[in-house]
């Protein structure tokens, strides 16, 4: 018991850089057959287009060969990730436009935006996220399924939202139990740094909750996809394109 307690502190590990935060490894997470993901496959995290060269180079020292960047189009090229001079990687980009802050600075236009204004803003997004941008995380799932693809990093600004439904999805093909997906993507709110511009521009109350990933919407992003879709293993086949035969794969490639 105490060692499964010391192994459950030490998940997720993470990478530390001194230009991005939210950077990790998603292996060690268990799986319901008693195995484990593999460390050193997939890695998930935050914005990279402030890295310094000492983090570059503890990047390199992955054996990163691919990126998948699902920042949106006007967010990637204000940023541009410094990750592209990186040797051997091959970057994607996947661009799921942010629509929260835009939505935000509409509620700003006419009044003051309440936390409750963010949180449904943030439900909206994430229920996008199934029925709306589903393509790009297909081809997440068609590039983890490429040997030649890894190991692979996937992102968005804050790597939380996008980049934590994202994370979602995989460890739940990967058959981690529920309350190890959720404890991953809860570790963003000790693991981020928060940044972003939007920030100063909201009131205390809304950045509270823009700052903060909540189970509820995780929740209801995998309620969405059974509502819509009748099972998550159902929506992993017919949107993701995971079929029984490319999941079990999946569980080879990432799974020991």
């Amino acid at each position: 018991m105490a060692d499964d307690m010391i192994e459950q502190y030490l998940l997720p590990v993470v990478v530390p850089l001194e230009g991005a935060s939210n950077v990790r490894d998603l292996g060690g997470w268990p799986t319901r057959n008693g195995g484990r993901v593999r460390f050193g496959k997939v890695f998930r995290g935050a914005a990279m287009d402030r890295i310094s060269e000492a983090d570059k180079a503890r990047l390199a020292g992955l054996g990163l060969r691919t990126i998948c960047d699902f920042r949106g189009t006007k967010e990637a090229s204000r940023a541009p990730s410094r990750l592209e001079s990186l040797p051997g990687v091959s970057i994607h980009a996947l661009p799921i436009e942010p629509r929260i802050g835009a939505s935000i600075l509409d509620i700003l236009a006419t009044r003051q935006a309440t936390g409750e204004d963010v949180k449904s803003l943030m439900h909206r997004a994430y229920r996008s996220y199934v029925l709306e941008w589903h393509m790009h995380y297909r081809r997440l799932f068609e590039l983890l399924l490429d040997e030649n693809c890894g190991p692979l990093l996937f992102h968005c600004s804050a790597g939380k939202d996008r980049t934590g439904f994202g994370a979602a999805l995989l460890l739940s093909a990967l058959d981690v139990p529920w309350e190890a997906v959720m404890e991953d993507y809860l570790a963003t709110n000790r693991l981020w740094r928060a940044d972003h511009p939007l920030l100063q521009r909201i009131p205390a109350a809304a950045a509270e909750i823009l700052l903060r990933v909540h189970p509820d919407l995780l929740e209801a992003a995998f309620a969405t996809i059974r509502s819509e879709y009748g099972s998550f293993d159902r929506y992993l086949q017919d949107v993701l394109g995971v079929d029984s035969a490319r999941r079990e794969r999946l569980q080879t490639l990432l799974v020991s």
